[in-house]
């Protein structure tokens, strides 16, 4: 391998309408990673994965509309349009094709891609996400608690469903960060977002994605499970599945190394065949 000039920055750039806060790492001659964070995060939360992978590719990380430094509109969002901003971007910053990793509501985005913009990516890992988000109630319930108490108030549901207890309890640094993510989260933003999760249809849609394909997912995760993992994994052909032990939704954070060895190994394999 040989690498070029590091180039580092965080900007935004105008995509339909809004401002969308992106930051690119790695060296410029690389393929393109393209990282989308979960709802109620923003694109700090890949802090432990871009160092696994800026030795060889340029990564390229962004707030989703209504998230961190990106603008928010009135809701309630689509998933359609959630991806049609990612696509926004990539056409701003003249990128033809990328590598997709997203993770909860990013992964949610990466199957419209990949059904729907199949020219552009050359693989996609979903990771602790899933083709459908039902009930509808408990978005309802979610909403109600954000419109009464605030993002704050979602807070302690939030973490447990995230992360699993030895973790909050070992790992105080890495929960004060994710707590900062949430609390910087606009209500209007995360209730916009959370409809177009609320709202996702996308099972038979998975039929479409022909790109190869990582299903990712932590063991005990409870909000996006590993029977929903299995759902994308069966419908996505040719799709590989990794479960990683000893965690829960955010396993990028909980579990960094198996992570971060489960994407690197994919594309990697999926680049010797390019």
């Amino acid at each position: 391998m040989t690498n070029s000039a590091q180039t580092t920055g965080k900007t935004s750039i105008k995509v339909n309408g809004i401002d969308i806060a992106y930051r690119f790492d790695g060296p410029e001659n690389g393929h393109v990673v393209l990282l989308s964070n979960s709802l109620m995060s923003n694109y700090a939360m890949w802090d432990c994965t871009i160092p696994a992978l800026t030795d060889w590719y340029r990564t390229l990380r962004y707030d989703t509309r209504g998230h961190g430094g990106s603008g928010t509109t009135s809701g309630p969002y689509s998933m359609a349009q959630l991806a049609d901003d990612a696509i926004g971007l990539l056409d701003a910053l003249h990128i033809d094709k990328v590598h997709f990793i997203g993770l909860s509501m990013g992964g949610m985005i990466g199957q419209q891609l990949g059904a729907r913009f199949p020219e552009r990516v050359y693989s996609l890992s979903l990771c602790d996400t899933a083709s459908e988000m039902p009930p509808r109630n408990l978005w309802e319930e979610r909403f109600a608690t954000a419109k009464q108490e605030g993002i704050a108030g979602l807070m302690p549901g939030t973490l447990k469903r995230w992360f699993l207890d030895d973790f909050i309890n070992s790992s105080p640094a890495e929960i004060e960060k994710v707590r900062q993510m949430i609390l910087g989260t606009g209500v209007e933003g995360y209730i916009a977002c959370g409809s177009a999760v609320r709202d996702m249809t996308h099972s038979a849609m998975l039929l479409k994605i022909k790109a190869p394909t990582l299903v990712l997912t932590g063991r005990q995760d409870p909000a996006c499970t590993v029977d929903q993992a299995t759902v994308l994994h069966r419908l996505i052909e040719h799709s590989e599945m990794i479960i990683i032990e000893n965690a829960a939704h955010l396993s990028n954070i909980e579990q960094p190394v198996a992570f971060n060895t489960a994407i690197r190994g994919f594309i990697d394999g999926v680049e010797d065949r390019l």
